[in-house]
């Protein structure tokens, strides 16, 4: 039954009802009319409006309903879908047309997010290319530079030399710590275990966090892209615990769980709220979409955050 038809039918519905009951009901009204007959009049239209409202509710719900999802939704967290009520109504026909719309829109933001992201860690190598064969060297040479001279100056200019050496040598540092970071070169070379560990030990050094990791060995090996997601999402979620959660303490867990890799990461902070998701945040999900991986966090004020991030094996890795 379309909705026209529907709201149409329980409006006649009413109006029937109450006309039969002024047909047939032993009810007459006086002139002027009495207390009694006003309280029966008043009465009835008052079930009627009663039952109207409730029955037009009724067969309006399901519009209601796709209002709620449709100020709801994001894109971010795929997979929210509305019952189809019934098969041939303008309601049903609504709802599946916004289930697939949600479909196409979320194949569009995945597929535009694999490209910006591929991008960005693509422009990633190249800054940390160019950080290490530009600046780096140029920083060693400086070194040497201050070095020689150093050793060759009289005693109050030798100091001087000397300390801008020192500040010269952790401004190297640092900018080899960048290039870690936008470049995860071990990530490549040793695999996963091994840079989340080297990621742990650089962060609770220059943080002063306590990082406790529970790595398991032995996982099966993932495709770089999943790898690299995985690393990524662990990196930003130490990063939010020492910048935003007042955290004293992090663990960071990757284990095997059936046919898929979970990563966690823990702080015991002050938690963050689900509406105060910042670009953090959502760049993880975007991550997590690019990889089909699942990604959840919990968390309550006062209590800290838990991030965790499940990767679905390929296929190849599953076991029988």
């Amino acid at each position: 039954m379309s909705l026209f038809w529907r709201i149409f039918g329980l409006n006649a519905l009413v109006l029937g009802a109450a006309t039969a009951m002024l047909l047939w009901a032993p009810v007459t009204v006086s002139v002027p009319v009495l207390l009694t007959e006003a309280v029966v009049l008043v009465g009835g239209l008052a079930v009627m409006v009663v039952a109207n409202g409730t029955l037009l509710r009724w067969g309006l719900a399901p519009l209601g309903r796709l209002g709620r999802l449709m100020a709801t939704v994001d894109l971010l967290r795929p997979g929210q879908r509305l019952p189809v009520p019934g098969a041939g109504s303008e309601v049903s026909e609504l709802v599946r047309a916004f289930n697939a719309m949600l479909d196409r829109l979320e194949h569009e933001r995945a597929t535009s997010s694999a490209r910006a992201l591929l991008a960005q860690e693509a422009e990633r190598r190249r800054i940390a290319q160019e950080l290490h064969d530009e600046v780096g060297q140029s920083m060693t040479a400086i070194l040497l530079v201050l070095g020689r001279a150093a050793d060759d100056a009289p005693e109050p200019l030798r100091a001087d030399l000397r300390q801008a050496q020192e500040i010269t040598r952790d401004s190297l540092d640092e900018v080899r710590r960048l290039v870690r970071r936008l470049r995860p070169g071990v990530l490549d070379d040793l695999g996963l275990v091994s840079a989340l560990t080297s990621l742990a030990q650089d962060f609770a050094t220059h943080s002063g966090l306590r990082v406790v990791r529970r790595l398991e060995p032995g996982l099966p090996a993932l495709d770089r892209e999943r790898e690299l997601v995985l690393y990524r999402v662990a990196q930003e979620s130490l990063t939010n615990a020492a910048r935003h959660a007042d955290a004293r303490r992090v663990e960071v867990s990757l284990r095997r769980a059936g046919d898929a890799v979970v990563l966690e990461v823990a702080d015991d902070g002050r938690g963050i709220e689900a509406a105060c998701e910042g670009a953090g945040i959502r760049g993880m999900r975007e991550r997590a979409l690019l990889a089909g991986a699942a990604l959840d966090i919990s968390s309550t004020p006062g209590t800290g955050t838990r991030v965790r991030l499940t990767t679905p094996l390929p296929i190849s890795r599953k076991q029988p």
